[in-house]
């Protein structure tokens, strides 16, 4: 079976975005590269970045999940408000979790449906953290068997 994990793109704001992120799944990071680290010979790719930006960043969520990130910096760009093309879906253990995860994503951001029961059965809300990235976070109420 494929698993498939996130990789997200900032306009410079990785690092931060990520520190905010591991605060929020108190979980930490395993792996910084900055393109300062990319070697000279390959620099000429990279050339709009400055050193400290980020070339990788992986967040462990799960056994299954890794929340992966980078810095990518084009002025070029037509579409600015990228967020609007994709959420990142949290199915949670407990109603607690996902109320505290809920919680620290919108705070400074946006409540977009507030987390609360839903006729399908599960407990769900939609925000957008404070960089602009959707999630849609989910407690199943009931087993469907």
């Amino acid at each position: 079976m494929a698993i498939i994990n996130t990789y997200l793109y900032f306009n410079g704001d990785c690092e931060k975005a990520f520190a905010f992120y591991k605060s929020v799944f108190k979980k930490e990071i395993t792996y910084i590269g900055r393109y300062k680290d990319v070697p000279k010979v390959a620099r000429h790719h990279f050339q709009n970045f400055e050193d400290e930006h980020i070339m990788q960043i992986t967040l462990p969520i799960s056994q299954e999940t890794i929340l992966m990130g980078a810095d990518i910096i084009d002025d070029n760009r037509q579409e600015k408000n990228v967020s609007k093309f994709f959420s990142l879906y949290v199915s949670t253990e407990s109603k607690e979790e996902a109320d505290r995860i809920f919680n620290s994503l919108s705070n400074e951001g946006e409540v977009k449906l507030p987390i609360s029961d839903q006729f399908w059965g599960s407990y769900y809300g939609i925000c957008m953290d404070k960089f602009g990235v959707n999630w849609k976070i989910s407690f199943a109420l009931e087993t469907i068997e």
